[in-house]
């Protein structure tokens, strides 16, 4: 793919400059009118006046209409991979079933892991594909997609390769995490601790030796995985070369704890999170992601974005795709209305769901218009960015660019 220009842009919000951690206004954002992009393939080589950057006498790609120009989304936390569907979960949890009358009925996660154990691969690698290009479609060009639904090794490593195989037939950027420590599944012989052991002992080795993925994240909550043996599971998969992400404090605190003390890249929901866990998050590296789509499927609060965000921490937000808690999957949708409950800005919600969830899946190659960036890039007709936040998520992308490449 040779050199390209791109535009106009009545207006190209870049995100550059802006900072990982702490409160942004609106102000700080960097926004170039009447602009344009040269491509080079597939990353963004100058960003600047779309009437000087076509007389550079490459190629010129323009555009008829009014377009905003935005970096493309970062999903940092999905989980669409899987069997099944829990809709009866969902209808029963409104109808005022608890979570465990619905688990002790058949459903909750184990319905889903039965459903994602009897699907093929094939099936798997056709579901990813099908929600990710979807995504794409909403101006998702990178997602991060778990595992979680097989609880056993051989099951565990069908769903980590189908992920692999979606990635390599689709457009997006699917990045791999593993997450064999959701829950103890009801077929294991043994304990939480024996369970863990299990994983980081036979599943670990051949994670690296495939290259399956460099992320493991664990659920740290009462019906799942205690604080204390998830640390050491942590540890070995640190001591092996792993990343960590963590489901933390979604009902109860001590997750993000762990998080912090040993140095997980994220920690992921927070609905719990205290004064005393925004203050531990604050002072560390470790990004906070939020995740209403959760929130909104089990109908309880939001994650304290401002307070996080006003103390000096990092604020991602990602949909948590999965089809339990979290069915809806719209990035932005979601975006905006955590932005509208916890008052965020604009830049704060678009910081969100671009660079601040690209650090969150330490990546920094995406995330913002900026030269020797990928050429991610999602693109609105309207005339101002604002417009585009307004709507709540009701106004879809006009065009999509994935590595330069248009998508539709």
């Amino acid at each position: 793919m040779g050199k390209q220009v791109v535009g106009p842009f009545k207006q190209i919000v870049t995100a550059a400059g802006l900072p990982v951690k702490g409160a942004i206004k609106d102000e700080s954002l960097e926004v170039i009118k009447n602009g344009g992009l040269l491509i080079d393939d597939g990353f963004i080589q100058e960003v600047g006046s779309f009437d000087q950057l076509r007389k550079s006498g490459n190629e010129v790609l323009e555009l008829e209409g009014t377009h905003i120009c935005l970096p493309g989304f970062i999903d940092s936390h999905t989980h669409i991979c899987f069997g099944g569907s829990r809709a009866k979960d969902y209808a029963a949890r409104n109808n005022g079933k608890t979570y465990l009358e619905i688990a002790k009925e058949g459903g909750g996660i184990w319905d889903t892991v039965t459903k994602t154990r009897e699907a093929s691969k094939e099936e798997l690698v056709e579901g990813i594909i099908k929600r990710a290009n979807r995504h794409l479609e909403e101006g998702v060009t990178t997602i991060e997609v778990k595992s979680g639904y097989g609880l056993s090794v051989e099951e565990e490593l069908k769903m980590l390769r189908a992920i692999k195989e979606a990635d390599v037939k689709s457009d997006v950027d699917l990045i791999p995490t593993c997450l064999a420590a959701h829950i103890l599944p009801k077929d294991f012989d043994g304990d939480h601790k024996a369970y863990l052991d299990h994983i980081s002992t036979d599943l670990f080795p051949i994670l690296k030796q495939e290259k399956l993925t460099n992320r493991i994240d664990a659920f740290i909550e009462e019906e799942a995985f205690s604080s204390s043996i998830t640390s050491n599971y942590f540890l070995r998969a640190k001591e092996m070369g792993f990343a960590i992400t963590v489901h933390a404090d979604q009902f109860s605190t001590g997750g993000s704890e762990v998080a912090v003390n040993v140095g997980a890249i994220s920690a992921d929901h927070l609905e719990a999170s205290g004064d005393k866990e925004i203050e531990l998050l604050a002072k560390s590296d470790t990004i906070a992601t939020a995740l209403p789509g959760a929130s909104m499927g089990l109908g309880v609060a939001f994650t304290p974005g401002r307070k996080i965000l006003d103390a000096g921490g990092a604020l991602a937000i990602a949909s948590d795709w999965n089809p339990g808690s979290a069915p809806m999957g719209d990035l932005l949708m979601q975006a905006c209305v955590l932005g509208s409950y916890e008052k965020l800005s604009n830049a704060e919600v678009l910081s969100g769901i671009t660079f601040r969830a690209a650090a969150a899946l330490g990546l920094n190659d995406c995330g913002r218009i900026a030269s020797g960036m990928k050429a991610d890039l999602t693109i609105f007709e309207t005339n101002h960015y604002n417009e585009i936040f307004y709507h709540q998520g009701k106004m879809k992308p006009k065009m999509v660019f994935k590595s330069g490449k248009r998508i539709f």
